[in-house]
C-alpha cells in the first residue's frame, strides 16, 4: 500500500491505492458513460454506511474504465460537525481501505479488473450531491453533464444556488444562469482561486540570465589558406 502527498495544498489530497486492491474478473472496459455513471452511484450506496462507521463521509465514487482494467476511486472527508479542527489524513485513508476491501471481497459488485483508490477530496474537491453543491455556492465549479443540454456538455462558473424541490443547481455562465439538473451532471469540481490560497505560479523576475561560454562561430564554405612551404 502506498500514500501520495502533494508537496502543497492544505489537507490533501491523500490517495492510498496498492495491488491488494486489484479485483479479477471479465473486463468491460467500454462500459456506456451512463452506465459507468450508475454503478458509481450503486457502489456509494454500498460502501457509505462502512465509511461512516469508520467516523467518516463518502463523499462520492469515481468509477473510471479503461482498457486492462479500471479505477474505482472513493473521496472521503470528516464529517462537517468536525470541520475545521479534524481534517482527513493518511491514516484514514488505509482504514477505509482497509474495511471497503473487505466488503467489496463480499458483495463483488463489479466484474472487472479494477483497482481500488481511497482519497480526501483535496482543495478542488469534487461534487457529487445536491448538498455537496449547496455548501459550495458562491465558488466556481467545473461540470461535466451525461447528456447535452443548451447544445454543451461542458461548463464552468459560479454556483448560484440550489433548488431541493426541483433537484437542480444553477450556475453562472458567460454571464447567464444556467440550469442544471442533478441527475444530469456526470463530473463536478471546485475551482479553487489558486491565487488566494498563495498557489498560484509566480514569474521570474528580473533579466534573464546570461549564457556561459562564447558564441560557436559558424561553419564557412571557404577553404582554409594555405601554409608556404619551407624551400
Amino acid at each position: 500500500m502506498t500514500g501520495v502527498v502533494p508537496d502543497k495544498g492544505p489537507s490533501g489530497p491523500f490517495v492510498v491505492s496498492g495491488p491488494q486492491a486489484v479485483r479479477r474478473g471479465s473486463t468491460s472496459f467500454n462500459e456506456p458513460r451512463q452506465t459507468v455513471s450508475d454503478k458509481a452511484t450503486e457502489i456509494a450506496n454500498l460502501l457509505a454506511p462502512t465509511v461512516q462507521s469508520l467516523g467518516l463521509e463518502l463523499l462520492g465514487v469515481e468509477y473510471l474504465t479503461a482498457p486492462g482494467g479500471a479505477t474505482l476511486r472513493l473521496y472521503i472527508d470528516v464529517p462537517l460537525a468536525e470541520q475545521p479542527d479534524r481534517v482527513v489524513n493518511i491514516d484514514d485513508c488505509e482504514r477505509v481501505s482497509r474495511e471497503v476491501s473487505a466488503q467489496l471481497d463480499v458483495e463483488d459488485p463489479i466484474s472487472a479488473n479494477y483497482t481500488l483508490e481511497v482519497s480526501s477530496p483535496g482543495v478542488d474537491r469534487p461534487l457529487f450531491t445536491r448538498e455537496q453543491f449547496e455548501r459550495a455556492i458562491g465558488e466556481s465549479a467545473k461540470v461535466v453533464l451525461k447528456l447535452p443540454q443548451d447544445g454543451r456538455r461542458r461548463l464552468q462558473g459560479e454556483i448560484l444556488g440550489v433548488d431541493a424541490e426541483q433537484n437542480t443547481v444553477t450556475f453562472k455562465v458567460d454571464n447567464s444562469p444556467f440550469t442544471a439538473d442533478v441527475e444530469n451532471i456526470d463530473k463536478a469540481r471546485i475551482m479553487p482561486d489558486w491565487a488566494a490560497l498563495g498557489l498560484a505560479p509566480t514569474k521570474p523576475t528580473g533579466p534573464a540570465p546570461k549564457q556561459g561560454g562564447k558564441a560557436n562561430k559558424k561553419p564557412s564554405n571557404e577553404p582554409a589558406a594555405k601554409k608556404p612551404r619551407a624551400e
